[in-house]
């Protein structure tokens, strides 16, 4: 029997604006993962700290307030500090086009826009967790 995969959806920085996150963290506990969801308006400390503690497989961040730039950066810092650099971390939001090329020269594995299907969502999961593994 496989491993569940254990998945951190956050909210970080100050939007309130949570809908598409809990679609997303259905979606991937349809599909057989264990999905651990923090709640709004998490602080990138927080997230690296739910991380650890609940020993993830990969984080989902979802962001709708433009923050992305300062908010990710600071995530992908804590990780790294805390030894889980090579955690895979997957992006979903309002993410203009000119800034996806930074995002993911910084290790995002996936970023995903509005209109982006579950399934997609599901599939980039299971393959960023499948490529951290290897």
């Amino acid at each position: 029997m496989a491993k569940k995969l254990r998945i951190l959806i956050a909210k970080p920085g100050l939007d309130g604006h949570d809908r598409g996150a809990k679609v997303i963290a259905r979606a991937l506990r349809d599909a057989g993962m264990e999905v651990i969801y923090t709640g709004l308006r998490q602080t990138p400390e927080m997230i690296a700290e739910a991380a650890l503690q609940e020993d993830v497989d990969a984080i989902g961040l979802s962001i709708l307030s433009g923050a992305h730039m300062a908010l990710v950066p600071r995530v992908l810092e804590l990780l790294k500090a805390q030894g889980q650099a090579g955690l895979p971390v997957l992006l979903g939001g309002i993410i203009p086009d000119e800034d996806i090329p930074a995002l993911r020269q910084l290790g995002v594995s996936a970023i995903f826009g509005p209109g982006t299907t579950t399934d997609t969502v599901v599939a980039a999961f299971t393959q960023a967790v499948r490529h951290d593994a290897s």
